[in-house]
């Protein structure tokens, strides 16, 4: 008679382990369907700028580090898909080891409860309830007898209920799994489909690679002269901001009490400037990007490149791929410092933020002025497309006479 009673307790605390480990996983789930939506997300950017250009595009660098940065995204869709069929996989085996437990648990009730039905039948062929009843010596006992009786009868009851409650949670558990099952089919289908387009990919990037390969001296002038184009851009924006500390030292030299100096920094600057150079410190890592679509087709810095052996790239910000036609924004509020056109970049606009500064390259038109103020996510141009029907922006960032990588200023995609 022990067993019965403790059935109640182990049921509870199975099912709140299914419960909890459920929760877990599905909130895991969750995360990886989130994750999976945003790469697919970044794949679709990708197909609709790069088909912009599919019936101009020249194999050049350029398309390489597209298609580069294409192949990375969709080998990272593949492993989030490959995540998903592992956890899958983990979840269909506790499931099944809850259905086992569940089934352990229903038969050793359904056990005790025939116990319990045939203890009952042997009372009622030896003596009546009615007469075990009365049959007692004194009160006590009757008392007794009475109690045991309806203990015995609510026991009954609360034991049909166990099997009728473990059950149901069995044929649920049993659902789940084949929910499971059916996922994992799907998820399988979704992962080998992802697989045959990224081995397409590879191959079409290792066509470009051989093609490239034998331009290694025509890539190396390339590069020399966008180094040289880059420095002439650099020059200019140096002197713009040179230009703006001259400035701000003589407004301060006449205003004297009403502007101040920021520790680690050259440029003085009214309260108003402070505040506003502040701000956008405190938005490091959360400024959006200057085009509302888009990805990064070279970083910031030097290094070789990820899939062309002996060449190094190098550039002082970043080359940002987007769709034809696409609005260039400023990053963030400021002020439009200077406007200037410098061969190989195009229209380019520098804005400035207290001591901060941003430019936007490779502009075919403009939209601001200079002195003019701008507020974040503000149009300033339209970005310009090259020989090869491929519009990128080139962008930078600067703290006064210090540049610095916009990879770290602009949200992660």
């Amino acid at each position: 008679m022990r067993i019965y009673r403790i059935f109640p307790f182990i049921l509870f605390f199975l099912l709140l382990g299914s419960h909890d480990a459920h929760t877990q996983t599905k909130k895991t789930r969750e995360e990886l369907e989130r994750e999976k939506a945003e790469v697919q997300a970044r794949l679709r950017e990708f197909d609709a700028i790069l088909k912009q250009t599919s019936a101009t595009k020249q194999t050049s660098l350029g398309e390489l580090n597209a298609l580069t940065r294409q192949f990375q995204t969709q080998n990272r869709l593949v492993n989030t898909l490959d995540r998903e069929v592992r956890l899958i996989n983990q979840e269909i085996s506790e499931t099944e080891k809850k259905i086992i437990a569940l089934e352990t648990q229903l038969k050793d009730l359904k056990a005790e409860y025939s116990r319990m039905i045939y203890n009952s039948s042997k009372l009622n062929r030896g003596l009546s309830i009615v007469a075990f009843v009365f049959s007692s010596g004194n009160f006590n006992q009757l008392y007794m007898r009475l109690k045991y009786l309806k203990q015995y009868s609510d026991s009954r009851k609360q034991q049909a209920e166990q099997i009728e409650k473990l059950s149901a949670e069995l044929g649920d558990q049993r659902a789940l799994l084949d929910k499971k099952k059916a996922d994992k089919i799907a998820v399988l289908s979704e992962e080998q489909k992802e697989r045959a387009e990224l081995e397409r990919l590879r191959k079409s990037q290792q066509g470009v690679v051989n093609t490239l390969s034998r331009k290694e001296r025509d890539i190396q002038r390339q590069i020399t002269a966008t180094k040289k184009q880059q420095e002439q851009l650099n020059r200019m924006i140096k002197q713009v901001i040179e230009e703006e500390i001259r400035r701000a030292e003589a407004e301060a030299n006449k205003a004297n009490s009403t502007t101040t100096k920021k520790a680690g920094t050259s440029m003085p600057m009214t309260p108003e400037a402070a505040a506003l150079s502040s701000s956008f410190a405190g938005n490091k890592g959360k400024l959006p990007w200057p085009v509302e679509t888009g990805f990064v087709s070279q970083g910031y810095g030097t290094y070789p490149h990820p899939t062309l052996k002996g060449i190094v790239q190098d550039s002082d910000g970043l080359e940002i791929r987007t769709q034809a036609n696409s609005n260039v924004r400023s990053v963030f509020d400021g002020t439009v410092s200077k406007i200037s056109t410098i061969p190989g970049y195009g229209l380019t606009v520098i804005i400035k933020h207290g001591e901060y500064f941003t430019m936007y390259s490779r502009l075919k038109n403009i939209s601001v002025k200079v002195g003019q103020s701008v507020k974040a996510k503000e149009t300033i141009g339209q970005v310009a497309a090259n020989a090869d029907g491929q519009s990128e922006v080139h962008f930078q960032t600067w703290k006064g006479l210090q540049i610095m990588d916009p990879a770290t200023w602009i949200t992660s995609k």
